[in-house]
């Protein structure tokens, strides 16, 4: 929607909309441009973009950050990412003081306070603050999962969960840690959220009351049971319920015995990619599995066998 006018600019090809019409142009591109993509028929404007955008199926990431050592496809992300090295966050929302270390997410975060949902689903008509949230939502529809890991064939709607999972699953590298206690983790998102414990950061406010927390999930749950807001998921089995979705997969193999995660060194399986990391930590910590042994990790007790391995949570 134009900001002053209040007109939208829709893409006749797949109905996605657009604040002006040079950003509708630009967009266009992806249909009509003229150097085309042989996995999944994206156009670009240039053999350049096209080069560029073929490494999100390759996986090629040719620049490497100098500090940390992750690596990405084009050197505009490398510049962007080197910002959270340097804290340096340049664009500011006028409206809460927030601070952005790439102009687009200060143009995202803006939707926020104007509630603002361009991008419009043709099929079910739910609607998003990003264009790249409606083209993943897509695939919900399509069932396309053009992205698949090298290691255990798995398939992924999304480029960034792909990477994930292969750091989450087949990696042990934990290149983040904790500034208060050393602690390492696989993924900045989980240090972000750790850190916390230590700061007693509560970002995270209810509408309705007075309370805050230090998590979304936190929130979530609270929103359920004191404001009866938002959707329980519930097993069908025992009736047990949860305020995410994956909790509830996760709770739902437990009942059935599924256990889709095998470990690389052992043929021991685990109902979650979390479990699994878990015993690889004690694992390489004790160097060897006892023949029976019991280990309490925070909320995981985790029972060790020669032959079984249960991991139960608490």
């Amino acid at each position: 929607m134009n900001r002053h006018t209040g007109q939208k600019y829709s893409c006749t090809r797949c109905q996605k909309y657009f604040l002006s019409q040079s950003a509708l142009s630009h967009h266009k591109y992806i249909h009509t441009g003229k150097y085309k993509c042989t996995e999944c028929d994206r156009c670009c404007q240039s053999s350049k973009h096209l080069a560029t955008h073929r490494r999100s199926h390759s996986g090629e990431k040719p620049f490497e950050c100098s500090v940390c050592s992750k690596r990405f496809t084009t050197a505009g992300s490398l510049v962007r990412h080197r910002r959270i090295h340097s804290g340096e966050k340049p664009y500011k929302c006028h409206i809460c003081d927030k601070a952005f270390s790439v102009s687009g997410h200060l143009n995202t975060h803006m939707r926020v306070h104007t509630g603002d949902r361009p991008y419009i689903c043709h099929m079910c008509d739910k609607a998003f603050s990003r264009s790249g949230d409606l083209c993943t939502h897509m695939r919900v529809h399509t069932g396309d999962k053009p992205y698949k890991c090298s290691l255990c064939n798995k398939r992924f709607s999304r480029s960034s969960n792909l990477q994930s999972h292969k750091r989450h699953v087949h990696s042990n590298r934990r290149p983040y840690h904790c500034p208060y206690c050393g602690k390492l983790f696989k993924r900045e998102g989980e240090l972000k959220c750790h850190v916390r414990i230590h700061t007693g950061a509560k970002l995270y406010s209810c509408r309705h009351c007075s309370e805050r927390f230090s998590y979304h999930v936190q929130l979530k749950t609270h929103l359920l049971k004191s404001h009866n807001e938002g959707t329980w998921f519930t097993c069908h089995i025992c009736q047990k319920k949860f305020s995410r979705s994956g909790n509830l997969k996760t709770h739902v193999r437990r009942h059935s015995g599924v256990k889709p995660y095998v470990c690389s060194s052992c043929p021991k399986r685990f109902c979650t990619a979390d479990e699994m990391s878990l015993i690889c930590w004690f694992t390489q910590t004790t160097n060897s599995f006892a023949a029976f042994c019991v280990v309490n990790v925070s909320n995981v007790k985790i029972v060790l066998s020669d032959t079984s391995t249960d991991v139960l949570i608490t």
